[in-house]
């Protein structure tokens, strides 16, 4: 074998070797690093503050917080008890005017025809019931006047034929021909008009069948109507109807009949009584509401169909443990207060709502009456309590990470007190390192 030939295996048993030495070497080490560090790092461990209780059970780190007297006086940190005391609990919103739709009248005829003369000619006037509005000329009712006429005449002649027959016929062809009149809207005193002339009116004039205020209005003189057509729209404005729309939360706070409140801004310091009239069966899905009807008197005709209005409704009171809504703290997934636990230690608790005020609310667990509770700051204590519980993760972070800076440490120590393990390069120790292994040696 030649010297070249030599070299090459040599060095590849060299490598080898190193490789093996290392791993060796490694697993010795951390063995034996292992076996002197483990304890003490668990001790560390064992040490901070929350991790482990004093029956061996994990806990999790307290979120107290304490305060110095000079900082509670900067931040203005004020408390007070959580007293038993009387809810008024009311639900405020925002109400519509409407008009009371069982007093809405539309005005529409059964015949067809042409207006002749409008005596109501414009919207937003009054008219009183039985008030004229416009006269019609009807080629239709024309022709029924003649044979009302014509019926009654053959109704005189026929009262003293012998005959039954005949002056029933004429009795039930009178009655059918006034029966027509009646159902075209004629009144008796119209037709006791025509009975009387004893001659048939060209033009008739259409009566208001309501009072109210005029909405619509659509009869112009010379305008050809049919049956059906929508010529006045009258409302009666004397009594009025608030729409409000209430939150699906607030719905089974609001009852039949419940007396309510309502303002307008333009009409300031005057206050609006009202009741609840309906609740309707249906939910507006998008908004999450349901409407409530309100009901109340018009006087002077003050409100109007469209105006906005703040309506109020009020609860039936109880007695219960109340905290001033300044107190709590809403998170979203829960509600918190903090104690006062005397000396400047604040503790959250976790509380569970029921009712509100415009000022205070209801707390159904959680504290107890006579527990002091923080009025003010309680968002700055939330914050200070939260930093802490960082701090205290941090801290326990850090002592993780101390330990395993221990271990490292500890394994480096031993594994450099090893000759030729961790030398750089393979070249401070190669010689040394290799030189004493059998069959390494150049021959």
């Amino acid at each position: 074998m030649t010297n070249e030939t030599r070299w090459k295996a040599w060095a590849g048993g060299a490598a080898a070797a190193g490789v093996i030495a290392g791993a060796i070497g490694g697993f010795f080490a951390a063995h034996m690093m292992m076996g002197d560090t483990s304890m003490k790092g668990m001790k560390d461990m064992q040490g901070m503050q929350g991790m482990e209780s004093r029956g061996g059970s994990r806990t999790a780190p307290t979120a107290a917080v304490t305060i110095p007297a000079g900082t509670r006086q900067l931040i203005g940190v004020r408390s007070a008890p959580a007293t038993v005391g009387t809810l008024e609990q009311e639900i405020r919103t925002v109400g519509t005017v409407d008009y009371d739709e069982r007093a809405f009248t539309q005005v529409n005829l059964r015949v067809s025809g042409w207006i002749r003369e409008v005596f109501v000619n414009s919207v937003g006037r009054p008219v009183r019931k039985g008030e004229p509005l416009f006269t019609l000329y009807s080629p239709d009712l024309l022709a029924t006047q003649d044979e009302y006429l014509l019926a009654l005449k053959s109704k005189t002649q026929l009262a003293a034929s012998p005959l039954a027959d005949a002056k029933d016929h004429a009795a039930a062809f009178t009655a059918s021909a006034r029966e027509r009149l009646r159902l075209w809207d004629l009144t008796e005193e119209q037709i006791a008009g025509v009975e009387r002339r004893g001659k048939a009116e060209q033009v008739l004039t259409v009566y208001a069948p309501s009072s109210g205020i005029v909405l619509k209005r659509e009869a112009l003189p010379g305008k050809y109507v049919e049956p059906g057509t929508t010529l006045y729209e009258v409302a009666d404005l004397s009594h009025v109807w608030v729409h409000a729309d209430i939150y699906e939360s607030e719905v089974a706070a609001v009852k039949l009949n419940q007396p309510a409140s309502v303002t307008f801004a333009s009409y300031p310091g005057e206050t609006f009584r009202a009741r609840v009239a309906y609740i309707y069966p249906s939910l507006n899905s998008e908004a999450r509401t349901v409407r409530v009807r309100l009901e109340l008197p018009n006087p002077g005709l003050k409100l109007k169909p469209g105006m906005y209005g703040t309506v109020t409704l009020r609860i039936e009171s109880v007695k219960t443990l109340v905290v001033p809504k300044e107190a709590v703290l809403d998170t979203g997934l829960r509600q918190l207060v903090y104690l006062d636990r005397g000396q400047g230690v604040y503790e959250p608790a976790p509380v569970k709502l029921g009712r509100k005020s415009q000022d205070r609310v209801e707390v159904l667990e959680g504290i107890k009456e006579g527990d002091r509770i923080v009025t003010s700051a309680n968002f700055l204590l939330d914050a200070d309590s939260k930093l802490a519980s960082a701090g205290s993760m941090q801290e326990m972070m850090g002592r993780i990470g101390m330990a395993d800076w221990q271990m490292r440490g500890a394994y480096e120590k031993k594994d450099t007190g090893k000759e030729g393990v961790s030398a750089p390069s393979g070249r401070a120790g190669e010689n040394g390192g290799m030189k004493d292994m059998p069959g390494m040696a150049p021959r």
